[in-house]
């Protein structure tokens, strides 16, 4: 949770309103339709189509609601597995139990963080449906090899898109670079509704079905677009619909949404060259960026050397500035335990738990706030070598 703001004190996140959201908002009141399905629900598609290049763009109230529903969409069952990270948030691994399957948890890239791709294959075994790469920060894993593996097996590829979306690899944007997506508009994304999130389908094979699972397993869309009657029950499904009202939120924010990532890549390239020297020193490691990939700067973490991440982030926090963990893999938790079965030993998986620390980053960060950021960290581990 975002602590309240108070003078002096950097957050970790402060969401920012682009100046057109109440405007939006109040329109749609205007317009008498508050639920799932207005004008701004369609606009939003209509962007998310175009920017990514998916076949079909479905809103929805999270990136936790896309992922249940392509789980639900794969027809993933007992005894099925997929195969992910375990450096990931806990919302692909419930998806995938919640469909009775089980999550097959993979070591991550030492450089990039990601998923490794050289692991996946010998971790597919007859019980595999899906593999299911996870953009860590924004930066893309490596999706050929990951998607050659997949379909050489016959296998679908989910992307948990959730912290990508504007991020691209070789060209191709992020949400479009397997056979489903999951795109997230938390408070904490580059662009956000507050709370929200988006399907993106590869394939158009998937539309007809994927509207049924969001509209609570009835053909509703088709009774819109007057192909029925009426509409009824006619598949499993939930009530995964984003309101109308985040959607105008939303709206103003995606009309914004090159400006808002220009913004947080301005403080992203400071922190990195300001950095620069803390890693030449042998104090932490910067993130690695690979030439093919355009990254959206949706986090900047450093990993530290010899120093605890505990005690750094008490003493970063003390001082007002509010850097913060991130997970705790899937697979030493306790449901990950219960669930889940890792392929394999993950030493850099654990090492980068143990390790990594995220600093500071929204959009209108001014670059005084990033550079006492750094001097703050610079500061912290400097003191912890002479202690």
């Amino acid at each position: 949770m975002t602590p309240p703001a108070r003078r002096g004190h950097i957050p970790f996140n402060r969401p920012r309103a682009v100046g057109l959201e109440q405007a939006y908002i109040a329109e749609a009141i205007a317009r008498g339709q508050l639920s799932a399905g207005g004008m701004f629900t369609a606009r939003c598609c209509e962007w998310l189509e175009a920017e990514t290049g998916c076949a079909k763009a479905l809103l929805v109230h999270s990136a936790t609601a896309a992922l249940e529903m392509a789980a639900l969409l794969l027809e993933l069952e007992d005894g099925d597995e997929v195969i992910m990270p375990s450096y990931t948030f806990v919302s692909a691994a419930n998806a995938v139990v919640l469909r009775g399957a089980t999550p097959v948890f993979v070591d991550i890239r030492a450089d990039t963080l990601n998923l490794d791709e050289t692991l996946v294959e010998q971790a597919i075994t007859s019980r595999t449906k899906a593999v299911m790469p996870v953009h860590y920060a924004g930066v893309p894993c490596e999706m050929d090899v990951i998607c050659e593996i997949a379909h050489a097996h016959a296998l679908c590829v989910v992307e948990d898109a959730a912290q990508a979306l504007g991020a691209t690899y070789k060209g191709r944007a992020a949400g479009n670079l397997g056979d489903l997506a999951a795109v997230s508009f938390h408070e904490t994304k580059n662009v956000t509704s507050a709370e929200g999130g988006a399907l993106l389908l590869g394939d158009a094979r998937w539309i007809d079905r994927a509207e049924i699972l969001r509209d609570k397993g009835t053909d509703r869309g088709r009774y819109f677009r007057g192909e029925v009657d009426k509409y009824s029950w006619a598949d499993v499904g939930s009530s995964y619909g984003l309101s109308e009202l985040n959607a105008a939120f939303l709206w103003a924010q995606l009309e914004a949404a090159a400006e808002l990532t220009a913004e947080r890549r301005r403080v992203w390239d400071l922190y990195h060259e300001a950095l620069e020297p803390l890693e030449h020193a042998g104090r932490l490691r910067r993130p690695v960026v690979p030439a093919d990939v355009e990254h959206n700067a949706h986090i900047y973490y450093v990993l530290l050397d010899g120093d605890d991440v505990a005690d750094v982030l008490a003493e970063l926090n003390a001082r007002d500035v509010n850097a913060v963990f991130h997970f705790v893999p899937l697979h030493t938790s306790p449901a990950g335990r219960r669930f889940g079965r890792a392929a394999g030993l993950l030493p850099h998986t654990e090492a980068t738990a143990q390790r990594l620390i995220r600093l500071p980053i929204w959009s209108g960060m001014s670059e005084g706030q990033a550079l006492r950021v750094v001097e703050t960290l610079a500061a912290v581990v400097r003191e912890r070598v002479s202690a």
